[in-house]
């Protein structure tokens, strides 16, 4: 089955909304990665707990949808990016292209294939990236080693994934698109919950910086003491 041109928003009218949350609670999110990792799939199987296995390339599409969050209606936006990134001498022209998605996004997902060992080792550069434009290490960042379920074709090893999030201080899991939606979801809620609480943390610390701190009002006792003290150290 294939779908129709990814530049047309073919998602858009088949999800259903949920009531509108309160206004200001929104959350933006961008999924990085090589071509054919998985992208556009983890997306919709989000989205819409559906797996579509065959797309055409996309072009970057954005997602909007409200979603529950811990019992509350959040507005989630979901920058998918096309699979130009290569490991390659121009790589950081390419990098250059995503400059945009980058500093619009507050969370991201860095997605490889366990089948796709160059699609692993764009997952540094990527990281690099994202850190050069958010240099706040609280920017969630989640690697996520996709198409677990293709155990036959594995190239990159569980613990390579591991090791590299260790290095990058980032989180990391496998999961399988087309055979585990739960594991999909808990990947978007996680990510979802760790932009909120950076969120709420930066309103809380704007909120304090706005306070100008009221100046002390002088003790009258203890000028009156101090000026009792000068006094007679001058008599002497």
């Amino acid at each position: 089955m294939r779908l129709p041109s990814m530049s047309q928003p073919f998602l858009l009218a088949p999800i259903a909304e949920c009531p509108p949350g309160p206004p200001g609670a929104q959350v933006r999110l961008a999924v990085l990665g090589a071509r054919g990792v998985g992208k556009s799939a983890m997306i919709v199987r989000f989205l819409t707990k559906r797996f579509i296995g065959d797309y055409e390339p996309n072009t970057g599409n954005l997602y909007s949808r409200l979603v529950h969050l811990e019992g509350d209606h959040v507005a989630v936006q979901i920058q998918d990016t096309p699979g130009c990134i290569q490991v390659q001498e121009d790589c950081v022209q390419v990098l250059d292209s995503l400059s945009r998605c980058v500093k619009w996004a507050e969370g991201f997902l860095l997605v490889y294939s366990i089948t796709d060992y160059s699609s692993y080792q764009s997952v540094q550069p990527l990281y690099q990236h994202i850190r050069k434009v958010h240099p706040d290490a609280r920017t969630p960042v989640i690697i996520v080693g996709n198409k677990a379920d293709l155990l036959h074709a594995r190239q990159v090893q569980a613990k390579e994934g591991l090791q590299l999030a260790n290095e990058l201080g980032s989180l990391f899991l496998e999961i399988s698109t087309s055979d585990d939606s739960q594991g999909v979801c808990d990947v978007f809620q996680y990510l979802c919950k760790e932009v909120s609480k950076l969120q709420h943390a930066g309103s809380t610390d704007r909120r304090r910086s706005s306070i100008i701190p009221r100046p002390k009002s002088p003790n009258m006792q203890d000028l009156k003491r101090r000026f009792k003290q000068a006094l007679s150290s001058k008599v002497k």
